[in-house]
């Protein structure tokens, strides 16, 4: 297929391995900050292909998985309510609460409904202007854009069932936590290419100088991130710290600037809690005052509630590079997807789950 088989060849796959393998001196540990990217690395065994010595984490880079609990708990009281028509992203439905999760609700009777893009949920309202209708926001800078462009529009048409329920985290934020959290291991960064396509990467040459740290923009496929990981391990032999682009087919240093300035008109920087991690200053999205109507955390009641992680579940410690999904005594036992404790395991950009589909043998 023409733009992608070129970006798997094996061959070429293999000179990269060989050219790593004599690149690298001493160990380095590597993290990517995108599920995508931890998909293909398991999928096409890229960790397999590298020499000894040279590690790859996986990070908090699967938007579904770092959704907190209580904010899964809001969703299905909102799509429990009388009346409401609940839309969602198809990932999210599976995602389990304390005891349930949407499939459930909408098994029982809620309006549950998969959409694929925060413009059919508007449709949906506009359809339907005497019942509420709540868009489950989720995701990082990438989808950002177009869940602002949805309540811009509702706002300029005066649609005023139309709300989100916002989930938007930040990738820099999360990079600079695990940066200086007491137990990093990491010494360099695959920064996930879509995030930049619409961000840039001038907010990431801070943190490479602050914390010495290579960070690689890097695509999805096979090739791209092994490039990725070329150049990463270069400049950590050669002992540089600078963000470079690999992904340059996509990726512009200022990314995408009308998307940028919707972003900032309709969504305010706060903190965010990260389901298994916590709360991190600084990596969310909220929305401003001119758009506060649409807030289905205000609309129905819901804001300031706090909920626990279950024990058993080690999401915060994979989402951090911590420990890999067959590390954890729940793996493919007590954690399936038919029946998973948590996010990662039900997503189709978690790390549990890639290493299930993958790696169970």
């Amino acid at each position: 297929m023409k733009f992608i088989d070129e970006y798997r060849d094996a061959e070429t796959a293999r000179r990269y391995a060989a050219a790593l393998a004599e690149l690298v001196t001493q160990p380095w540990t590597l993290m990517e900050v995108c599920g995508g990217q931890t998909h293909a690395i398991v999928r096409y065994g890229i960790d397999e292909l590298l020499p000894e010595g040279l590690t790859l984490v996986h990070g908090p880079g699967c938007p579904v998985c770092v959704t907190p609990l209580e904010l899964i708990e809001k969703a299905l009281q909102i799509a429990s309510t009388d009346g409401v028509i609940f839309c969602s992203f198809g990932d999210m439905l599976r995602v389990p609460g304390r005891d349930r999760d949407l499939l459930s609700v909408r098994a029982t009777g809620g309006d549950v409904r998969i959409v694929y893009s925060p413009m059919d949920a508007l449709k949906v309202a506009r359809a339907n202007p005497d019942r509420p209708v709540v868009f489950f926001a989720v995701g990082f800078e990438t989808t950002a854009p177009a869940n602002a462009m949805a309540v811009h529009q509702a706002r300029r048409e005066g649609v005023s069932n139309f709300f989100l329920l916002v989930s938007h985290v930040l990738v820099p934020p999360a990079i600079e936590a695990i940066l200086s959290s007491p137990s990093n291991r990491v010494q360099g960064f695959l920064a996930a290419g879509h995030v930049c396509t619409v961000m840039g990467y001038t907010e990431y040459e801070p943190i490479a100088a602050k914390y010495h740290v290579p960070i690689v923009v890097t695509g999805f496929e096979p090739l791209d991130i092994l490039q990725g990981i070329t150049m990463c391990v270069k400049q950590l032999e050669e002992g540089r710290a600078d963000v470079e682009n690999q992904y340059t087919r996509a990726v512009r240093r200022e990314g995408n600037r009308p998307a940028q300035e919707l972003i900032r008109e309709v969504f305010e920087i706060g903190p965010r809690r990260w389901r298994g991690i916590g709360e991190i200053p600084a990596s969310g999205l909220r929305l401003t005052s001119p758009y506060a109507q649409f807030d289905a955390e205000s609309r129905f009641g819901l804001a300031g509630q706090v909920v626990e992680e279950p024990a058993e579940c080690q999401s915060g410690l994979i989402l951090q590079g911590i420990m890999k999904p067959s590390e954890c005594a729940a793996f493919g036992t007590r954690c399936t997807p038919e029946h998973p404790l948590g996010a990662t395991m039900v997503s189709s950009e978690g790390a549990c789950a890639a290493y299930f589909r993958y790696r169970r043998d």
